[in-house]
């Protein structure tokens, strides 16, 4: 079965450029994965600190498999201090 992800990240506007670099690298190695049919980035047009990522998985495996790749268990903890979180 399929797999459809958003996922939404909102950076500080000082680290953007920063932030896009490595998002575009991601991209870049994630698109080398078999399982992904789909994995594009998005930047936000009225606010071009925002980025989404529109994906799609062949399965629950190729997904797992992604979140098992080194740059995406690196992305979190090295990346969090560059984000804004939501606030409401």
């Amino acid at each position: 079965m399929k797999i459809y992800l958003t996922v939404v990240l909102r950076t500080k506007e000082a680290y953007r450029d920063q932030v896009k670099k490595t998002l575009q690298e991601m991209v870049r190695l994630t698109r080398l994965e078999p399982a992904a049919e789909l994995y594009n980035l998005h930047q936000g047009i009225e606010d071009p600190n925002v980025f989404t990522f529109y994906e799609i998985w062949k399965d629950q495996a190729g997904l797992d498999a992604h979140n098992a790749q080194p740059y995406i268990k690196d992305f979190g903890p090295n990346m969090a201090y560059f984000y804004k979180k939501n606030q409401h």
